[in-house]
């Protein structure tokens, strides 16, 4: 029974050219676009005040930027397996190839778990910038299905509101008593399990009209953060910038760690590494687009390079309209929008994030259905999975199992739950991948590469060594959870997969 057999790159490339079961649709466009839908959401929207108030100050900037370095390192990595091994299923292909059939399934598993709570986290924010947006307009969905399961929520002047420590004070310092207004407790997000219906169909229908939509709504997000940018930066104040890095904070004589200073912009960048989770859910489309040896490396580095670009831009001008002390808000590029002037902005924003949360979805579905299709191709998962639909030539049944399984927890997961196994996924993959890069160039030296990581054996071990240190700094409850999720997965593959692998059967 050997646990580390590999798939050859060679037969891997044969394959890749003699399987046409899913369409190659995609150009370098429409991948660098997929890249920029999966990493401008959550991030630019909402992480951006949060860490500077908490944890760099107007030095979140640099929290993006050393972020983005960490990040490119693996793009890198990524960048010459893609265009090496043009395979859907990213990290667990180049696992296969490289560390072999154990370490594959296990990334394999890790990278399920990663997109389908990476849409279910989204699918959760997208419901509450939609409940906002159409409050806003005059139109309220009833408060009882607007959020998690259970949630306690309170009518204020301003709708709906889940109820926690900062609202309650709010409410009171205004002179108004929390006690004394409507409260309802929510039965399930109706919301979220919308959007995730609508983009599961989108993808059963097809890559390409999957990916048209994708542009659109990527050019709506860059837009409005365009608009932002142009806009906002006449109302900085060079003042709200100085000290660009606050002094460290100290409570009873002793240090606080991640609040200012440098050790403040470290754990800002840790933080703010979820809002470049996405850019690798490129490599899962490998299968489908139609020049990967060459599109693939531009869509992966050149979506992550454009979004670094613009947080850094973003955080710059947010931390100079308004004090960094105020951003520790939902919306808080809303929030400055009104603080430079533009409160027509506002709405303008709102619909902004929802686009960008939508493009999020799509691709983090697109990569989980194109994960499992791969393992089942490789006979891990059992055939049915990786059926293909006979008109639009996508993998349907993986999309419409996973759409479901995705909605159900949307509805009643809350966001803080949802999340907290998002990042570990995606570090995980790229410590993998940069570890596997480097095998590579030992075992095979000889490849044909069409791209290939520059200075490598300084490139891979950064890629590796950072990855891990952001996941050191995990709390432990996630490494609990992905414990859980890591036993399920072995007894499957133990159970299930080490028989029926295809690799197996040559033996």
């Amino acid at each position: 029974m050997d646990l580390f057999r590999r798939k050859s790159v060679t037969d891997l490339q044969n394959e890749a050219a003699s399987d046409h079961s899913l369409k190659r649709a995609l150009s370098a466009l429409n991948l660098t676009a997929l890249g920029i839908g999966a990493i401008i959401g959550t991030g630019i929207f909402v992480l951006t005040g949060t860490v500077a108030a908490l944890n760099s100050g107007p030095a979140v900037v640099l929290s993006f930027a050393l972020a983005g370095v960490a990040s490119i390192f693996a793009a890198l990595c990524y960048s010459e397996f893609a265009s090496l091994v043009p395979m859907a299923g990213s990290a667990y292909t180049y696992g296969y190839a490289t560390l072999g059939e154990l370490i594959a399934w296990i990334i394999g598993w890790d990278l399920v778990l990663e997109y389908a709570l990476g849409a279910v986290t989204v699918a959760i924010g997208w419901s509450g910038y939609v409940v906002s947006f159409l409050h806003d307009i005059g139109i309220n969905v009833p408060a009882a299905i607007s959020a998690a399961r259970g949630t306690v929520l309170i009518e204020t002047a301003d709708g709906w509101k889940a109820v926690n420590d900062g609202l309650l004070q709010a409410l009171t310092a205004s002179g108004v008593d929390p006690n004394t207004l409507p409260h309802i407790t929510a039965i399930f997000n109706f919301p979220a399990i919308v959007i995730i219906a609508l983009v599961t169909t989108l993808l059963v229908i097809g890559i390409k009209e999957s990916a048209n939509f994708n542009n659109i709504i990527v050019f709506v997000k860059v837009a409005v953060v365009l608009l932002f940018i142009v806009f906002a930066a006449h109302a900085i104040s060079p003042a709200n910038w100085h000290p660009f890095i606050p002094p460290q904070t100290v409570k009873d004589g002793a240090v606080v760690a991640g609040e200012y200073g440098w050790s403040g912009v470290f754990t800002g960048a840790a933080i703010v590494f979820f809002a470049y989770i996405g850019f690798d859910a490129v490599s899962t489309a490998a299968q489908e687009a139609k020049n990967p040896q060459k599109d693939m490396p531009i869509g992966i580095i050149g979506s992550l390079l454009i979004c670094t670009v613009l947080y850094i831009l973003v955080s710059g001008i947010a931390t100079g309209v308004m004090s960094y002390k105020e951003l520790n808000v939902p919306d808080p590029i809303a929030v400055v929008a009104d603080k430079a002037g533009l409160g027509w902005m506002s709405t303008l924003i709102k619909l902004g994030a929802i686009a960008g949360l939508s493009s999020v979805i799509l691709v983090m579905l697109l990569g989980q259905s194109r994960v499992f299709y791969s393992m089942a191709r490789d006979g891990l998962l059992p055939p049915f999975v990786n059926k293909v639909h006979p008109k639009f030539q996508t993998p349907y049944l993986t999309s419409i199992v996973t759409g479901v399984i995705v909605a159900f927890f949307a509805a009643i997961l809350p966001i803080r739950d949802a999340a907290s196994l998002v990042s570990i996924g995606t570090l995980l993959a790229f410590v993998i991948v940069s570890i596997g890069i480097l095998v590579l160039r030992v075992r095979e030296p000889n490849l044909p590469r069409v791209f290939k990581t520059p200075w490598v054996w300084f490139v891979a071990p950064a890629g590796a060594l950072s990855a891990a240190y952001l996941m050191k700094a995990l709390p432990p409850v996630t490494w609990e959870r992905l414990g859980i999720w890591f036993v399920i997965g072995m007894v499957i593959y133990f159970s299930y997969g080490i028989r029926k692998s295809k690799l197996a059967s040559r033996v």
